[in-house]
């Protein structure tokens, strides 16, 4: 990958003086750390967001867990959508399902490959004016009938990365792998960083509705100014994940 290097700005948002909005906002155009390009590293100030988020652990292939995640995170983000229209005049396009991807043991996500050790947070980023109650009253409606397996396990938190390398992956999960290599061994520390926070992947098509081939994600990597005589953290990668909404490649 012929990775270049390009310096971004402080993310812009449609909704700096906080007013009502009466237009569809898609917060995939307005914020700049959702922009990305293929074949090239860019490095990114990603702003304090806010997401609905679900913790888990294990092999995604088969954790009934990670299954719940996703059916539980779709419905509560369309509701709040929904209420920000109806009761606040904000509309806005769902964000995409997120993930961030760990393990104790690097070992599990390289040599060993013990997917039952790998550690998951799914997470969609929501307006900073979706509040705790809104976010309430979205999870009891989305309960009231048939409610999805995990809205005990559901929360509102900020996430905070900072600066981040990344990246537009086009194609089958699996072949992220090279990507990351790059990104990790080559990129990143012959810039003077080390990898700090945690893998992030964002799915920006569905892949149970297209080809492997077609699939895009970006791969983003929080990075800091590497200490003097100090080494980087290696962190987990994506490759031969399954990711939300679809299986192994």
């Amino acid at each position: 990958m012929g990775a270049g290097l390009l310096e971004a700005g402080r993310p812009r948002f449609a909704t700096g003086d906080g007013s009502p909005m009466s237009d569809k906002i898609d917060f995939k155009k307005t914020i700049d750390a959702y922009h990305a390009t293929a074949g090239q590293f860019r490095v990114v100030e990603v702003p304090d967001l806010q997401y609905l988020m679900i913790d888990g652990h294990g092999d995604p292939n088969t954790s009934v867990a990670f299954t719940g995640a996703v059916e539980t995170l779709y419905p509560v983000a369309y509701k709040l959508k929904f209420a920000s229209k109806r009761e606040l005049g904000r509309d806005y396009v769902v964000m995409p399902l997120e993930g961030l991807w760990w393990a104790e043991d690097m070992a599990a996500f390289t040599a060993s490959r013990d997917k039952s050790r790998w550690d998951w947070t799914l997470l969609m980023m929501v307006p900073d004016w979706i509040d705790r109650g809104m976010v309430a009253t979205a999870v009891a409606d989305a309960g009231a009938k048939n409610p999805p397996a995990r809205l005990d396990d559901l929360r509102l938190e900020r996430l905070a990365e900072g600066r981040c390398v990344q990246t537009l992956h086009l194609g089958s999960f699996d072949d992220e792998t090279e990507v990351l290599a790059r990104l990790h061994d080559e990129f990143i520390p012959e810039h003077g960083w080390s990898m700090v926070g945690r893998h992030h992947e964002i799915y920006l098509t569905d892949s149970r509705k297209v080809a492997p081939e077609k699939s895009r994600t970006i791969l983003r990597q929080p990075v800091a100014p590497r200490r003097p005589g100090g080494e980087g953290q290696r962190r987990p990668g994506g490759e031969g994940q399954r990711r939300p909404g679809g299986g192994d490649r």
